[in-house]
């Protein structure tokens, strides 16, 4: 797919947009507007998830742009995930049949939330293959999974878990779990990848902003997507939203990504909601 002819990764052998539109937190009327704007700016990604609770109105959205002429379905690629509660078999799949009914068409990909330790992962990974194969989902995936479990559910699964979503920003070290992404053929997708905002006041980024007549933001997204890591930015502003697509007329030296890279911190953590069988990798900074 051209995508626009954006940016992307490939994940054993699938083409997915670096960039991507978030949808977490938005309200239903909200994330139909910006979907359909987001597609007219340029997006070519779009993440959603069953517990958003907007997953109908983000399929709403994709169907406006369509209807206008703005994309076609393959132009784009959905994503959504699996929550937690739905992990047994039967729940599982109910849920992914349910997820496409919602959003209008067969998502690109269903992740996994969050790892949870029951029931046992191999049936929640059989679930998940099982709703592939039958038409449920293109591709799978996890998303929070710490490296170890990451290991695990690609040695469980049948077809390739195609990315693993997480927190990932400039204060947020996760080397070891890009590195194993990339062991495993996968991908990583970064969540809060402006760090909730915080990046706004930083002097690094700032300064490295100026000298690129770019924002704060803009830069923390160049910064990620250089490294062949998916960002999906969340925003209810159409401005914000175009002013985060802004993003692929420069590039940032070795040096300036070594200087973002610096700034990771231990306690760069802003959403921790593991569970306590499970422990996240523990990178030096």
């Amino acid at each position: 797919m051209p995508y626009s002819n954006q940016p992307t990764v490939t994940a054993s052998g699938v083409e997915i947009p670096l960039l991507g539109f978030g949808t977490w937190q938005l309200e239903p009327d909200d994330a139909r507007r910006m979907v359909r704007e987001a597609l007219r700016i340029g997006y070519r990604h779009i993440d959603t998830a069953w517990i958003y609770k907007n997953e109908k109105t983000v399929g709403d959205g994709i169907a406006d742009a369509v209807a206008e002429g703005i994309v076609t379905r393959d132009d784009i690629f959905v994503t959504t995930k699996i929550w937690v509660e739905h992990f047994h078999r039967d729940a599982l799949l109910r849920q992914a049949e349910e997820s496409a009914l919602s959003l209008g068409l067969t998502p690109d990909l269903l992740l996994l939330h969050w790892p949870k330790p029951t029931p046992a992962l191999d049936e929640t990974i059989g679930a998940l293959n099982e709703a592939q194969e039958k038409g449920f989902t293109r591709h799978i995936g996890l998303s929070n999974f710490p490296s170890a479990l990451f290991r695990q559910a690609a040695a469980l699964s049948t077809a390739p878990l195609i990315t693993n979503q997480v927190e990932y920003h400039p204060y947020l070290s996760q080397k070891t779990l890009i590195e194993t992404a990339r062991e495993l053929g996968s991908s990583i997708t970064a969540w809060s990848p402006l760090a909730q905002g915080q990046i706004a006041d930083d002097a690094v980024i700032g300064d490295i902003a100026k000298a690129h007549g770019k924002t704060h933001g803009q830069v923390t997204l160049r910064w990620i997507i250089q490294q062949g890591v998916i960002a999906i930015p969340r925003t209810a502003k159409e401005t914000r939203a175009a002013e985060n697509f802004d993003i692929f007329d420069f590039e940032l030296s070795a040096e300036e990504m070594a200087r973002i890279h610096a700034l990771a911190r231990p306690d760069g953590r802003l959403g921790d909601w593991l569970d306590a069988a499970f422990q996240w990798d523990k990178d030096a900074v």
